[in-house]
C-alpha cells in the first residue's frame, strides 16, 4: 500500500499500526494522523532506534498492509 493511500485511511489503519508497535497510544496515534515522517519520528523516540532503522520498519510494515 503507498503511503497516500495510508494516510487517506488512517483511522481505519491505526489500529494495525498499534498492533504493530504496541507501545504507542491512540493519543499518539492521532496525532500523527497518517504522516509518515512523524509515525516513523514516533517510533524512533519510543523505541530508541536510530531515524534509519525507524525508517525502515515504518516502510516494510507499509508493504505488508
Amino acid at each position: 500500500m503507498n503511503w497516500d493511500q495510508i494516510e487517506g485511511n488512517w483511522k481505519s489503519i491505526k489500529g494495525k499500526a498499534q498492533q504493530q508497535w504496541g507501545e504507542l497510544t491512540n493519543d499518539e496515534l492521532d496525532k500523527v494522523e497518517g504522516r509518515q515522517t512523524e509515525l516513523e519520528g514516533l517510533i524512533q523516540e519510543r523505541y530508541g532506534k536510530s531515524r534509519e532503522q525507524a525508517k525502515q520498519e515504518v516502510h516494510d510494515w507499509a508493504n505488508r498492509l
